[in-house]
């Protein structure tokens, strides 16, 4: 119990740095701030429900952005899986 709950408090932390660091990165041209906060939406889109819903308008305004979102979130799944032995889906308590 106290490893899950660890894992979700390092999620929602990387998540939310992700989201500062987009953010810092929209005023510094040597940062990709769109890149980091479509991360830091990826992450936290499994916690809570208005990046869920954010994630999605994003996809369906812009298609090809989506489809290399979920290449990347294909890719970070398998990656997660090698190194932690669990899928992103079995981390996902929903």
């Amino acid at each position: 119990m106290a490893s899950s709950r660890l894992q979700r408090m390092l999620l929602l932390v990387a998540g939310w740095g992700f989201i500062l660091l987009g953010v810092v990165g929209l005023f510094l041209p040597i940062l990709q701030g769109i890149l980091f906060l479509l991360i830091g939406l990826l992450i936290l889109s499994g916690e809570y429900v208005w990046a869920h819903h954010l994630l999605q308008k994003l996809r369906q305004r812009f298609p090809g952005i989506a489809r290399q979102m979920e290449n990347a979130q294909a890719r970070a799944s398998a990656w997660i899986k090698r190194f932690t032995g669990q899928s992103a889906a079995d981390r996902d308590p929903k």
